[in-house]
């Protein structure tokens, strides 16, 4: 059985400084830094296998010496032209098994004045260990006007079977990407009629933005593709009160099936590992802002709160 922490620690992977700076710093070393022209921020870090294996053309910098990879290009156009070519060519050539689940999606990156600097398809981002941004909602029923265990229930999706990544693991109600030129909001509500049909003026009235969960995690088997990959994201986090006789149906491929279950099962499932990892931290916090976890019961409760908002090396939105 996973204990509350360990559930944190299996996302949140990469290494804290206050932990071991010898080891922090020596990780951080050997790592390639992806950059872009005319930023002088760090926007990502890439593994040197990776920084090996891909066929640069000629408008990229890469230089051994610095470990630094630089996109060239004087616009946002022009650099968004030059990855999507960069990252097509290792896609129609197949040296990456992660290009598999190539979604036709971008993902932006930004820099330390919030602008946009490129963006790069949603199935590379984590070549460049850039941040990623999420957003989940999850939906609950309540009896009465408390926030006893005993009187919340929670929606709780099953992945399909045939998703790349953590197939038929448990999630919160919704997820999905924040993609490019959309707000948070945007996305949420496009993801809660596509995956779960929930009707989407009662979703635009009644949810909650109850803000946001981060973690740097370092992607392993279940993730889909190569292991070892860096991934940096913050989630968007709502909240949904529902009503008792809304049902719940999968509106596409994402979710096969969704039940209403007590938090004690709720809490069961988690401690069995059954929870998509990144979905446990999103239930986590949901749990702690309801009161559902308390320091009175939880010994790891300051470090688990603090891991669930890790501060993240790189700009974000």
């Amino acid at each position: 059985m996973l204990s509350n922490l360990d559930l944190v620690k299996q996302c949140d992977k990469f290494s804290y400084y206050h932990e071991d700076p010898d080891s922090h710093v020596s990780q951080i070393s050997s790592y390639y830094k992806f950059m872009v022209a005319s930023c002088d921020s760090v926007l990502g870090y890439m593994l040197p296998w990776v920084v090996r294996k891909i066929r640069w053309p000629d408008y990229w910098e890469v230089d051994h010496a610095t470990k630094t990879v630089q996109l060239l290009g004087g616009s946002l156009a022009e650099r968004d032209h030059r990855m999507a070519e960069t990252l097509r060519l290792e896609y129609e050539n197949g040296p990456f098994k992660i290009l598999n689940g190539w979604r036709d999606e971008l993902y932006p990156v930004y820099d330390s004045h919030r602008a946009v600097v490129v963006n790069i398809e949603r199935a590379g981002s984590s070549l460049f260990g850039i941040v990623i941004y999420g957003v989940h909602m999850t939906g609950f029923v309540r009896r009465g006007n408390t926030n006893r265990e005993e009187d919340l229930q929670i929606w709780v999706a099953r992945r399909s079977q045939s998703k790349q990544t953590y197939p038929g693991m448990l999630d919160n109600t919704i997820g999905g990407g924040v993609s490019t030129g959309h707000s948070p909001f945007e996305n949420l509500l496009r993801e809660a009629v596509e995956e779960a049909s929930i009707p989407i003026e009662y979703v635009h009235q009644h949810a909650k933005v109850c803000g946001t969960v981060t973690y740097f995690d370092i992607r392993d088997e279940q993730a889909g593709g190569e292991t070892g990959l860096l991934q940096p994201e913050c989630i968007y986090v709502y909240d949904l009160e529902m009503p008792a006789d809304m049902k719940l149906s999968p509106g596409d491929h994402e979710a096969e099936s969704f039940s209403l279950w007590g938090v004690e099962k709720v809490k069961r499932e988690l401690a069995a590992g059954k929870f998509k990892t990144n979905c446990a931290l999103v239930l986590l916090d949901f749990l702690i802002r309801r009161g559902l976890l308390n320091p009175e019961e939880e010994a790891d409760y300051i470090e688990i709160t603090t891991r669930l908002h890790r501060r993240l090396e790189f700009p974000v939105r």
